[in-house]
């Protein structure tokens, strides 16, 4: 049976409404769709539509990159790998890096390029150089996205050229820009790169385009967007002390509203949330009943630190349980993971915590079983005499 411990978690529940805090000041954002998310502590601070596949403009060549950086990790390519220029790639229009056929750009020129610059063109040479064509390319890039749990992404190109069947969703952008963060930490500073001019030819379009980096939020990354279709949007970034933030916007109606709207929400992100430790690793918080043990309980204790982001202004409603099935049956060893603890805070997922076993716990002796086993004979018979 499933059993749930209320009663044991009150002084938990106490502490949690000490610390923590209930809803944040709502954020009403302009843009069409939007996903914000804590990075460290795995916390989605905001969703709105943000499984919907929509136009993600350049946005997309976010997952061009993260190719390219996994074809860096396989060994596939290097740094100083150079690629052909096609003359498809050179007249590719919309942001470019002017690349020229007799050009043989490098991988790193290429990131660059793609980073800094937003070269469609780069894009284009990307896919031929890794793929053979674009269309291979994308068609990889839509089954690479559905391994990495981007079920709303479906590439027709590299760039993120206007398309009726290029889609990506909020969160698979968010998704995605989590992984160049945290997978490929040696290459991500590029994304905070502010200039780049390849051979001297792009002075026009040598800015990178975030509008976060220059204005001292903690921005880092990652890539903006904009098409008709779409609107303007932006990846986004931040990172202030040991905290870094996600987020994903689009739908804004100029690069001025998004400017403000990416600030809005970075300087939300953090002034209305704060990282607690809720519990320290080892500390009991719930008791499980054993069967057939030495000891009739066993604690239950988190193997690490229970670190949550909460809300800043204090409320009620934050609550805890926890959930195992039993009773345990014994042995059972120290470090046993045994249990589940469940945090509830208002308008924020729910935290779950895994518990394990604070001690051994030795299966009981004879006269144990014995006592046991006669106890179940009785409470059956008293149930059987109940009933009739």
């Amino acid at each position: 049976m499933t059993l749930r411990l209320r009663a044991r978690l009150i002084a938990l529940a106490s502490l949690a409404l000490a610390l923590m805090a209930s809803m944040a000041t709502a954020f009403e954002t302009r843009a069409t769709a939007a996903w914000v998310y804590d990075v460290t502590t795995r916390t989605v601070l905001m969703d709105k539509n943000a499984d919907t596949p929509l136009p993600p403009a350049s946005m997309s060549k976010l997952m061009t990159i993260n190719m390219l950086f996994e074809a860096l990790r396989d060994g596939r390519v290097t740094m100083d790998t150079t690629f052909a220029v096609s003359s498809r790639a050179k007249a590719m229009g919309g942001s470019t890096m002017f690349l020229q056929e007799s050009d043989r750009p490098t991988v790193s020129d290429l990131i660059h390029g793609m980073i800094v610059n937003s070269g469609n063109d780069a894009c284009v040479v990307v896919a031929e150089g890794l793929a053979g064509t674009e269309e291979a390319f994308a068609q990889q890039m839509t089954l690479r996205a559905q391994a990495l749990g981007m079920k709303n992404s479906h590439f027709a190109n590299a760039s993120g050229w206007p398309h009726p069947d290029h889609r990506m969703s909020m969160r698979d952008l968010g998704i995605l820009a989590k992984r160049l963060i945290t997978e490929f930490p040696e290459y991500y500073p590029i994304f905070s790169q502010t200039t780049f001019n390849y051979k001297d030819r792009a002075p026009a379009n040598a800015n990178n385009r975030n509008p976060l980096l220059a204005l001292g939020v903690g921005a880092d990354g990652l890539k903006t967007g904009h098409t008709s279709e779409a609107g303007y949007g932006v990846g986004g970034s931040a990172k202030q002390g040991e905290r870094p933030v996600v987020f994903v916007i689009t739908g804004l109606a100029t690069d001025t509203e998004r400017a403000e709207e990416a600030e809005r929400i970075v300087s939300w992100a953090f002034r209305q949330f704060a990282e607690k430790t809720l519990v320290k690793s080892g500390t009991r918080v719930a008791e499980a009943e054993v069967w057939m043990g030495d000891s009739d309980t066993v604690g239950l204790v988190p193997a690490e630190d229970v670190r949550l982001l909460v809300p800043a202004l204090v409320q009620e409603g934050t609550s805890a349980e926890v959930i195992y099935t039993g009773p345990l049956k014994a042995p059972i060893k120290a470090g046993d993971q045994l249990a589940e603890m469940i945090i509830h805070v208002p308008d924020l997922p729910d935290a779950r915590v895994p518990l394990v076993a604070e001690a051994d716990v030795a299966a009981g002796g004879f006269v144990k079983r014995l006592t046991t086993a006669a106890g179940k004979l009785i409470a059956d018979y008293l149930g059987t005499a109940a009933a009739s």
